[in-house]
């Protein structure tokens, strides 16, 4: 059994690569036999992946935050959604915010998640493909991602925010949770991004219809409860039953704003209602907005509407505690 670590020295501000020597300590009494290498930005963990993945190793091992995590995750997959190999997907948690982990029951201490490594249990989870322009384009306002040939495809493994949630990732990311936390620091961002943020009519397409969604504030897309520092959405999805949970933020006011932090904030079941509502989709598709185009997911923003998000054609084997 032979493993592939894809270490990001630079997670959690430069810390994670303090605790790589104790890494390989823990890795040697476990007697796991493995290789590993560095990064040196993010699109080094997609090409190291990709390369791992066709060499067939048996693990391949991200070691960094949910945006290493992201990127390892999307050198399992070809851009049509099928995995291009029988390779397992493993994590050391070294980032700072471990939504990913507590989703999919990956311990975030270190030795427990060699152990758990060690072990090789495995737990079969659907990811989401999505389909998105590389710059916003002002002519692809109103339109379908049919209108863009050269569109990007992504994976992710949480959640995809279409809107505010993508100008908070940008906020949060900035340098902010470094000072206060990443909880603290993903909140205050919330309200300044708040203050600011202009909302627009948007049109969406949910299964086979389309809807004009009055002054859109975000639209989550995801498979997790845990979706970012703190924020979570309560859901009845199970393992590979090929959808998405879909949160809809719209006409939001200065008396409504409140309970919507609230609610998801606390992680519970709620009533949907005009200005927050829950379904559940196989597919989904954002037109262009070229106002509030941005689109982030697992944490990091990634392009721009138009956009498509649906199930990749593949599941994922994810190594997790048993």
């Amino acid at each position: 059994m032979k493993y592939f670590l894809i270490m990001n020295p630079m997670s959690h501000g430069g810390k994670s690569k303090k605790k790589f020597t104790d890494i390989f300590q823990m890795l040697n009494n476990v007697n796991i036999n493995y290789e590993y290498k560095e990064t040196k930005s993010m699109n080094d963990a997609y090409e190291l992946s990709l390369e791992a993945n066709k060499k067939n190793y048996d693990i391949i091992v991200a070691v960094g935050g949910d945006g290493t995590i992201n990127q390892v995750l999307n050198g399992f997959f070809n851009k049509e959604g099928k995995r291009i190999s029988d390779t397992k997907f493993g994590i050391i948690y070294t980032g700072t915010s471990p939504d990913f982990c507590k989703s999919y029951n990956i311990p975030v201490n270190i030795k427990d998640a060699v152990e758990v490594l060690s072990l090789r249990n495995t737990r079969k989870i659907q990811i989401g493909k999505a389909s998105f322009s590389a710059e916003n384009i002002k002519k692809l306002d109103g339109k379908s991602i049919d209108a863009n040939d050269l569109h990007e495809v992504r994976y992710f493994g949480c959640c995809a925010n279409i809107g505010l949630g993508a100008a908070l990732a940008r906020s949060a990311n900035s340098g902010i949770r470094k000072y206060l936390g990443d909880f603290f620091g993903t909140f205050i961002s919330l309200f300044k991004i708040l203050i600011v943020y202009k909302a627009n009519d948007s049109i969406v397409v949910r299964g086979e219809k389309k809807h004009i969604i009055k002054k859109l504030y975000n639209i989550s897309v995801g498979r997790t409860k845990y979706i970012a520092s703190g924020i979570q959405v309560a859901n009845d999805l199970a393992d590979c039953d090929g959808r998405f949970y879909c949160l809809t933020v719209s006409k939001l006011n200065l008396f409504n704003t409140f309970c919507v932090i609230k609610r998801v904030y606390s992680g519970k079941k709620f009533d949907s209602s005009d200005f927050l509502s829950l379904e559940y989709l196989k597919n989904i598709e954002i037109y262009g907005n070229y106002l509030n185009p941005e689109i982030e997911f697992d944490g990091d923003p990634a392009g721009f509407l138009p956009c498509r998000i649906e199930i990749a054609e593949d599941e994922l084997d994810l190594i997790v505690r048993g």
